[in-house]
């Protein structure tokens, strides 16, 4: 592997780590110091719209003006300023909404270089086609890695995982300075909004089965927020490692990712995203059933669906993407799919799934979480008395305080409507799923598949 390669997988590497850090663990914590099931919405719902967003401000900015590999590096900069910031406040009796704001910048520095990051990968690889997924996965287990640091610090449930991220933001945007030379295209025609935007894409709408495909995603966006939002207290309330657990998914991702080829063949486009859709149900069921009792092996599963529900589903939805699409509008057309599933359908889940929690979030619960809240802001007090003369009765008090904090954790899981929680996205997705499997057709294959 020469340097450039190397390099490039060490880019894939962090950017995925900073985001497997926090982004499904955040809510152990979050909840723990006042944050609402609303809360928590607000906060994953700006994502998405980051996502909306981000291929004008890639397409204006990245590529018309400045070097891709500058662009990143200023984002995660100020990103980690952001996250290093907002962690900063949280524990010690700040409002919600202020640290709601802050995160909210971050996640705006952190969507645009997901697509950034590709570029200047893709941009710098000698045979993009068959190279870029061995630096690609690269980023996988820097997710892995995340989860797996989280759970081996013991800071899967604390506001570390927040400086974590930071740290990691800031690691890689003083090296994204020094990543391959990305200049910004050399043209004179001026970029249309209407290019930007995918406009151009539209025509797909013409072709029913497509449309149906699309409306398809869009719908089944919503119930996976669900997952992002909630999965990671479910498995804190199995008293199972959180971190650790939660990077199945992406070990099973893998996994499914090297099966896919086989899959294909078996049960071509309509089938594979049909099982895909299937398989968010079961996971739904599995958590609706398994989480009230706290049955771990029933949650354990359904995380490990996590490889069939994203390569299945999200993979296959890419194939089908690029092979309806003609060669001028793939792009646009890959676009107007991550703008309308990962964007709209996820925009809208975040904020469901926050109403969803917050009404099922029973009194007992509510009473355990305010008192947790306090009980935190004491353990900041506590520790910040300890720095200046520790002693051991102030040990003493910061044992109990942390008994008492692991109590009330409990108490407040426990009195969470699990059963409605996850039955709910169940039923989305299953309604989806039979809606998908009545209407869709399945496309015809490409002729060179034909020919084979």
């Amino acid at each position: 592997m020469n340097s450039t390669r190397i390099n490039l997988s060490l880019m894939m590497f962090l950017q995925f780590f900073i985001w497997g850090a926090w982004y499904v663990t955040a809510p152990n914590y979050l909840s723990r110091i006042g944050f609402t099931g609303n809360d928590i919405g607000s906060i994953y719902a700006v994502g998405p719209f980051a996502g909306m967003i981000s291929p004008f401000f890639v397409g204006m900015i990245a590529d018309r003006f400045f070097a891709a590999q500058k662009v990143l590096a200023v984002l995660h900069l100020l990103g980690a300023g952001a996250m290093f910031f907002s962690a900063s406040l949280m524990g010690s009796g700040t409002e919600p909404s202020t640290i709601i704001i802050l995160l909210a910048g971050y996640m705006l520095t952190y969507y645009p270089t997901l697509a950034l990051s590709n570029t200047i990968a893709l941009k710098n690889l000698s045979d993009p086609d068959k190279q870029f997924p061995s630096v690609r996965v690269f980023g996988t287990l820097g997710w892995i890695a995340a989860g797996l640091s989280l759970t081996y610090l013991a800071w899967e449930t604390t506001v570390n995982m927040f400086f974590l991220t930071a740290g990691a933001a800031l690691i890689l945007g003083i090296i994204s300075f020094f990543l391959p030379n990305t200049p910004p295209l050399e043209s004179n025609e001026p970029v249309t909004i209407g290019q930007i935007f995918g406009v151009d894409a539209f025509q797909l709408f013409k072709d029913r089965s497509y449309l149906i495909f699309l409306i398809a995603s869009t719908l089944i966006c919503i119930p996976l927020a669900f997952y992002y939002q909630l999965a990671s207290r479910v498995v804190e309330l199995a008293q199972l490692p959180v971190g650790q657990t939660m990077s199945y998914g992406q070990m099973s991702e893998v996994l499914f990712m090297l099966l896919m080829p086989l899959a294909f063949k078996r049960f071509g486009i309509k089938w594979m995203l049909f099982i895909g859709m299937g398989a968010w149900v079961l996971r739904y069921g599995l958590f609706a059933l398994g989480a009230p009792d706290q049955v771990r092996m029933m949650i354990f599963t359904g995380i490990i669906l996590h490889g069939v529900c994203y390569d299945f589903f999200f993979v296959t939805g890419q194939i089908y993407t690029n092979r309806v699409a003609n060669s001028k509008i793939r792009a646009q057309a890959q676009g107007l799919l991550v703008f309308f599933t990962l964007g709209l359908g996820l925009l809208i889940g975040a904020k469901v799934a926050g109403a969803i929690e917050a009404k099922y979030t029973t009194e007992a619960s509510t009473i355990a979480a305010a008192a947790l809240a306090e009980a935190e802001v004491q353990t900041t007090s506590l520790l910040e008395q300890i720095e200046v003369g520790d002693s051991p009765a102030l040990q003493a008090q910061l044992e109990t305080l942390n008994g008492k904090k692991g109590e009330l954790r409990l108490a407040q899981l426990q009195g969470m409507n699990w059963k409605m929680i996850w039955g709910i996205p169940a039923v989305m997705a299953l309604v989806v799923m039979i809606f998908f499997g009545l209407v869709f057709k399945e496309p015809e294959a490409p002729e060179e598949e034909v020919a084979t």
